[in-house]
């Protein structure tokens, strides 16, 4: 009763200030919501992942479900098409496919943010109440954290948002000896049994990444821990953090507060020095705040990543309408700045994944949500055959610039497979060493999506086995190297070892294919590789699709193709 008799006091308080405020930034932000036009022909415009119609986006910020409404927030600049004046714009779905955009929903009016409103999350107080918290740029250049409300909780869109003049409700002090330049990003709060709400703020201390934590009984003010939940050592800074419970024996997501034996804890984090995430697997201690991997978890940049490609800044969610977690995450460009000004625009949102634990308990499995396949249209089937080594197979009929394909191998000669040579412990290397060109025994064999007509470009998409010490093994590729004839785009292959016996199950490969994303998931969600590509030849009409196999040996496989339609993004 106590926190919502305070929470009752402070709405109060600080709608009465706010109203003005607010009324006086919108009509400053209600001019910033279109910059000059992107360029006419946009061969490289997503027509079902998400985007605003042009300008710089990154960071989701605090996705939500709010009656019946999916709430998307994300960092945007309103200006123009490289990163700065940044604001958190807002747009609602019934579907997480098919969007309508608000007018941003914060954006800089208080001394607490007024160089800036950064990335933070949403967390829903038990009656229902939705609440923002975010980092913001003061006058000093520190990052600080701010609260906000919405104005009109009869509205399900939540159009407006007001502010606390209690804000910042962290600080940066000489006291508490947190670097002002690495404190950003707080996560969702989660509701102890004791009635403590906490939650963990990116940062780092010299080159060790950490997980700040912090404790209120009212939300309003708040504590810092003496010791963080968690830190690494030689991370540096920990961006985005994310912190939530994912069930043992089930694909069914829960609460972000739920404890107990029946669910294991993810930590996920951002490294602001390397630009990859990576996330372990193990156990919160609620009584001494503590977070501590399961042994075997890799706690740095080498560790186990959601994505392997061109993926960042993600963040989860609890869907309470279909009990389910759901992951958003920002695909950033892999093209020049001059060409993202030409173009207009630049950055984009994955596909909302359900994210689950494996049954092995030692990592997450994610799968692209259910609604996107009401996109689906015309599907095309190759039923089982065999393709030969050194050969390929066009699929015809289907939108190649725009489609969703899902292909399985099957493979009988596994005796044939390439000796794994032991210092090839890194996939990312060791699929640059072996792309798509290079001939094996078993692969490569995959999917080669925006393909020009002569194969001049082409992304590769494939697995290679090779035979372990004690197992086979299986690294799944995406190799950009030929997917442009401009060599000023960044082409990096991504690579990912696979956690599937080949010898007992067929190898599964799913690609969502939109003009210049090529999303990947090979053995139904144990790894993911996104990329950006960016062809000259290989656009609109011109694009072409293919299975093939370069290596020795045959292998048989199935595929079934959809070409996709276009969703509502604006």
């Amino acid at each position: 009763m106590a926190i919502s008799y305070a929470w009752l006091v402070f709405c109060f308080l600080f709608l009465r200030h706010a109203v003005v405020e607010l009324e006086a930034s919108h009509h400053v932000y209600r001019n910033l919501q279109v910059s000059s036009s992107p360029s006419e022909h946009q061969p490289y415009r997503t027509s079902y992942h998400f985007q605003p119609p042009q300008n710089w986006i990154n960071d989701p910020n605090g996705p939500m479900i709010y009656r019946g409404l999916y709430h998307l927030f994300y960092q945007y600049n309103p200006k123009g098409a490289v990163w700065g004046n940044i604001v958190w714009a807002h747009s609602t779905s019934t579907d997480l496919v098919n969007w309508t955009p608000h007018e941003p929903a914060i954006y800089p009016s208080q001394p607490s943010d007024i160089n800036g409103c950064w990335s933070g999350s949403t967390t829903i107080l038990p009656w229902g109440t939705p609440v923002i918290l975010y980092t913001g740029i003061d006058p000093q250049n520190r990052q600080v954290q701010n609260l906000a409300i919405p104005k009109n909780l009869s509205d399900p869109y939540l159009r407006e948002w007001v502010k606390s003049p209690k804000n910042p409700l962290m600080a940066p002090t000489s006291a508490n000896q947190i670097n002002s330049s690495s404190f950003r990003d707080p996560t969702s709060a989660w509701l102890g049994p004791d009635g403590t709400w906490r939650l963990i703020i990116g940062s780092k201390r010299h080159t060790r990444g950490l997980a700040i934590l912090y404790r209120s009984k009212d939300f309003i003010r708040w504590v810092k821990s003496q010791h963080p939940l968690h830190s690494a050592k030689d991370t540096g800074m920990w961006e985005c953090p994310d912190f939530f419970p994912v069930m043992v024996n089930s694909k069914l997501g829960v609460d972000t507060s739920i404890v107990g034996p029946d669910v294991k804890h993810v930590l996920k984090v951002s490294l602001d020095d390397t630009k990859h995430e990576y996330y372990t697997i193990g156990s919160y201690n609620l009584g001494k705040d503590i977070y501590v991997p399961d042994k075997g978890q890799v706690d740095s940049d080498s560790g186990l990543r959601y994505d392997y490609g061109k993926y960042y800044a993600s963040k989860t969610f609890f869907d309470s309408a279909k009990n389910r977690r759901i992951l958003l995450g920002w695909i950033n460009e892999s093209s020049s700045v001059d060409d993202d000004i030409k173009k207009g625009w630049s950055g984009v949102h994955a596909i909302p994944r359900t994210l689950w634990l494996d049954t092995s308990g030692k990592q997450l499995v994610q799968w692209p949500i259910r609604e996107i396949e009401k996109l689906r249209g015309h599907v095309v089937h190759l039923p089982k055959q065999v393709l030969e080594g050194g050969s390929a197979l066009e699929v015809s009929g289907v939108t190649a610039v725009q489609a969703d394909v899902e292909v399985s191998f099957g493979i009988s000669e596994l005796e044939k497979a390439e000796v794994l040579n032991p210092s090839w412990t890194n996939p990312q290397v060791l699929c640059s060493k072996k792309g798509a060109s290079v001939k094996g025994g078993l692969g490569p064999f995959g999917l080669l999506v925006l393909a020009s007509k002569g194969l001049q470009e082409y992304t590769a998409v494939f697995f290679r086995i090779f035979k372990g010490q004690d197992k086979y093994v299986v690294l799944m590729c995406s190799d950009q190297s030929r997917s442009s004839l401009n060599n000023d785009n960044d082409k990096t292959n991504y690579g990912a070892f696979l956690e599937v016996d080949p010898s007992r199950e067929k190898l599964s490969l799913r690609s969502l294919i939109d003009h210049s994303i090529v999303e990947s998931f090979g053995g139904e969600g144990k790894a993911c590789i996104t990329a950006r590509v960016y062809p000259t030849l290989a656009i609109d009409d011109k694009a072409h699709l293919h299975v093939f196999n370069n290596g020795t040996e045959n292998v048989q496989f199935t595929v079934s193709a959809w070409s996709m339609k276009k969703a509502h993004l604006s």
